[in-house]
């Protein structure tokens, strides 16, 4: 059993779903998102997404979109944030890390040796914001012998067979459902029928499911608590960074 199927044993132990919360690492400065990294990881975030920043993150919404920029303008690699990595898994041996990034950078930096050096990090699994299912396996093939799993993305307008087809042989990793049509950035309101969609996904699959896009607050996590197993919050905490360059523990109620 890997970290993260011992994490969300856990949560489900204790009767709450699982808080991943992902950072777009290099921003305000790398030594800055590590110090925040540290405080989630020691206040309460049961995952953690290290975000790769990227030139053209097509995905992300503003919030992020200006974090990427600035980590790239003062010159963040994946080397960098790999060797972070390396740093937060001394401090947290047992929470789980995620590198989330966009296929290319991945691909530019070499498949077996992105998966030797995120192995000897303490990397737990990779989301690859842009890799599709029909073209995963170039680079799940190359992460499996080096001890690291998968996280698929699962959007509102995947059927519920690809989704199932998604999930197949990542029992050891979760299942990352987007919330809402469009890009990331924190939400008033959460479609209605969210709840019901993510029922439907959880009874299909063999993994823990958790839902991200739009989240940031507590209202918004009891909601979803009550079909999944985690939730995912982004932009809320970059935003936070975007402050004073911290994260305050008191700031996370959710």
């Amino acid at each position: 059993m890997n970290r993260i199927q011992k994490c969300f044993e856990r949560t489900r132990a204790a009767g709450r779903p699982a808080f991943i919360a992902y950072l777009t690492m290099g921003y305000p400065n790398l030594a800055a998102s590590e110090e925040a990294a540290d405080t989630l990881l020691a206040n309460g975030a049961d995952i953690l997404e290290l975000g790769v920043p990227f030139s053209d993150p097509v995905a992300d919404g503003a919030v992020i979109r200006t974090a990427a920029y600035a980590a790239l303008e003062q010159g963040v690699t994946l080397a960098d944030i790999l060797a972070l990595a390396g740093r937060l898994r001394a401090k947290h041996p047992d929470a789980p890390l995620v590198v989330f990034s966009y296929y290319n950078v991945i691909y530019s930096y070499g498949l077996e040796k992105f998966a030797a050096d995120a192995e000897a990090a303490g990397v737990d699994a990779v989301l690859s914001v842009d890799l599709p299912l029909e073209e995963r396996d170039e680079l799940l093939d190359v992460l499996r012998p080096h001890g690291l799993t998968f996280v698929p993305l699962i959007a509102p307008t995947t059927s519920i067979e690809r989704t199932i087809e998604a999930a197949k042989g990542l029992e050891d990793s979760f299942l990352y459902v987007i919330t809402v049509k469009g890009i990331t950035g924190a939400r008033a309101e959460l479609p209605p029928e969210l709840k019901e969609r993510l029922a439907t996904i959880r009874a299909a699959v063999n993994m823990p499911i958790a839902a991200g896009f739009g989240i940031s607050t507590k209202e918004q996590v009891k909601v979803i608590g009550e079909v999944a197993d985690g939730f995912i919050v982004g932009s809320a905490l970059v935003k936070m960074l975007a402050k004073d360059g911290k994260i305050h523990p008191e700031e996370l109620s959710f």
